[in-house]
Order: structure tokens, then sequence, then C-alpha cells
């Protein structure tokens, strides 16, 4: 996944230089006095000052400066896992764009001002992410490229860019092994071939809270901050993706009915500021059946796997995690995937399983 790298508005003082020219006259009659000397004309600067940074201002920038690198991470972690096991997804995989882009009417509120301010974004559509592994990687698109046109078709620009957008770009990638993307870089306007890439087509966020937790809602993963901060590692982080993408895969949101409460939670966190009143109990999501849990930790651990992450840590993460917060912890994890020492059984013989074919050069198919 591509790392990422914030753009800083530099607003530095502009001074005017008001001058002005004096000119006189000489009399030709030398019976008249000399005029009088002029005043002396004094140059005046004027400053424009920079605009005043409150001190919401200040802290809307620094919340959206993290949660952008929270996601840029997040994205990285899971291009291995969404294009690696697109034969997986069944029928959730889709020819993507691999990548993803916003403008300042992305945000709302005195975050569009943060967005101009950390992220230098406009009114144009910018590359936000670029999935790691994709087509878009390979033919070298970049964080910070703004979309002008696709396929010789004008891409739009300012309040209601993102879904104009996805109007004119999802037919495009549906019907073409390539798109013919222009995109300014650098002061001009640059030609790329971007290779549709397929991959399961799940959109990954990151969850703006503290809790320790993930959720699926059969379309989306989000993960929260708080999760990530736990899990500090790349490899400890895509178990856990890869644990609600097979959720997703499997369809557990629509067997379980709660595609809906979850898709609330999703909504409400992945704003800048959500309502944290939501995460004080388990949010009306009900645990999940040990059968269903299970069934997805096999599926994931195999999806890790052709990831080419390691499964070595995967017993003692989730161990770790249920340790640490039980299902007494209503807004975490374990509280609504209780079934641990189940979950734990089926997670040692799927890594028993998977290293045995991996010996025997078998294909990772579950």
């Amino acid at each position: 996944m591509v790392q990422q790298t914030n753009k800083i508005n530099k607003l530095a003082p502009l001074s005017l230089l008001a001058a002005a020219t004096l000119l006189s006259a000489c009399s030709s009659f030398k019976s008249k006095p000399a005029p009088a000397p002029a005043e002396p004309v004094v140059a005046r600067v004027i400053n424009e000052e920079p605009p005043v940074v409150t001190a919401k201002m200040a802290a809307a920038r620094e919340a959206l400066s993290q949660m952008v690198a929270l996601q840029d991470r997040l994205y990285r972690i899971a291009g291995p896992l969404l294009i690696n096991n697109a034969d997986l997804c069944r029928t959730q995989a889709r020819n993507l764009l691999g990548f993803t882009a916003k403008n300042k009417y992305s945000y709302t509120g005195e975050f569009v001002d943060a967005a101009q301010a950390v992220l230098n974004y406009g009114d144009r559509l910018e590359v936000a992410s670029v999935l790691a592994g994709s087509g878009a990687a390979r033919a070298g698109l970049r964080q910070g490229d703004g979309l002008v046109a696709a396929e010789g078709k004008s891409l739009p620009t300012g309040q209601n860019a993102e879904t104009a957008a996805a109007g004119i770009l999802g037919p495009l990638v549906s019907g073409h092994q390539s798109l013919n993307l222009i995109v300014a870089r650098d002061g001009r306007n640059q030609a790329l071939n971007v290779p549709v890439t397929r991959a399961c087509a799940f959109k990954i966020d990151i969850g703006n809270s503290d809790n320790i937790n993930a959720y699926s809602d059969g379309q989306r993963v989000l993960i929260t901050r708080g999760m990530v901060n736990f899990a500090q590692s790349d490899e400890a982080i895509a178990y856990v993706l890869a644990k609600d993408i097979a959720h997703n895969v499997l369809g557990h949101a629509a067997t379980t009915r709660s595609a809906y409460t979850v898709g609330g939670i999703i909504d409400n966190l992945v704003s800048v500021r959500p309502d944290l009143t939501m995460l004080i109990t388990t949010g009306g999501v009900k645990p999940m059946p040990q059968e269903l849990d299970a069934a997805a930790d096999y599926l994931s651990l195999y999806m890790v796997a052709r990831a080419g992450y390691s499964l070595d840590h995967a017993h003692a993460f989730w161990q770790r995690l249920a340790g640490q917060y039980p299902a007494t912890v209503l807004n975490g994890y374990t509280a609504i995937h209780p079934a641990v020492h189940y979950r734990l059984s089926v997670i040692d013989k799927t890594i028993a399983e998977i290293k045995g074919k991996q010996a025997a050069k078998k294909p990772l198919v579950p």
C-alpha cells in the first residue's frame, strides 16, 4: 500500500510596496520665487496578514492529518489481501481502478479548511491513495495526481465531483482492460494508461474511535483507530482485516441480519467527528455465532497466507486481544466475537493445514 505523504500549504505574508513618483517643473520667470519644496513622499508597506487559524481549525487539521495517515496505512496493508484473493471473493470480485480520489468537498465544516491546509485539496479530484500491487501502482499513478480526463471524457470538479466521477469511471472500468487517464502533475498534464485491477470489491475504512473493534456490513470493512493501535504490526492488522473481509465473502451480515445495524456504525465512525455515544455498549450488534466466526477465521487465514503475511503469530494475537479486552468490554471486539476458545482451536488446525499445503507446494485453496 502506498505510504502516506501529507502536503502542507505554506501561506507566507505577501507585501505590496506602494511607491509614488514626484513630478516637478521649473519656472522660466526668475522674478517669481521658487516653489516651496514639496513634502517628501513616504512609501507605505501594506502587509497582508496570513489567515487566522483558530484553535478549532488547528484541531481539525491535526485530526484529519492523523486520520488520513491511518487510512493510507490500512489501504497499503489491505492491497495484497484484496488483490491476491480475488478468486476467493466469489461474486464480490470486480474490476477496480486501484485508487481513491478526493477533493476539498469530500469533507464538511472546518474540515474543508483542513483538507486545503493539510492535503492541499482544491476543486479538482486528486488521487488520495493507490492500492499496492494494483494496475494503477504499476502504471505510476501517484498520490496527489489531479484527475483531468478518462478515455477522452473530462472529469468533474467542485461539489459532488466524487459521485459524478464515479458515474463516468464505473462503466469505463467494467468495459475496459485498461483506462487512458490524463492527470495533472507538477503543473502539466500527463497521459497514463492504467490497467484495471481484479480484486475483492470491499471498501476499507478507518474508524475514528479508540474502542478496540472492527466491523463489516457485507460491502465494507472498518477497523477502528483503537484496533490499529492495539494491533501495532502490519501483520496483526492484516489478521483483523482478513477476518472481516471473510465475513463479507461468506455473507454473514445478511445471515445474522446485522447489515443495517453495522452499516449505521460504519457510517458514523468514518466521519472525522463521530457520535461516540453509539459505542457505549455493543451498538446493538449481536454476538456472532461460533460456527460463523470460525468459518471466517478459516477463510481469513488462507487469505492472509495468500497475501504473503505470516501466520506464525495469529493464535497469539487473538489470544492477547481476548485477554486484554474480554467480552465484558461491551464496545470491544470480543463482546461480539465471544467464542474465543472454539475460534483458537479452529485457528490452530487451519494454520497446520495451510503449512502442510505450503510444504507440499500445493495450491492454497480452502
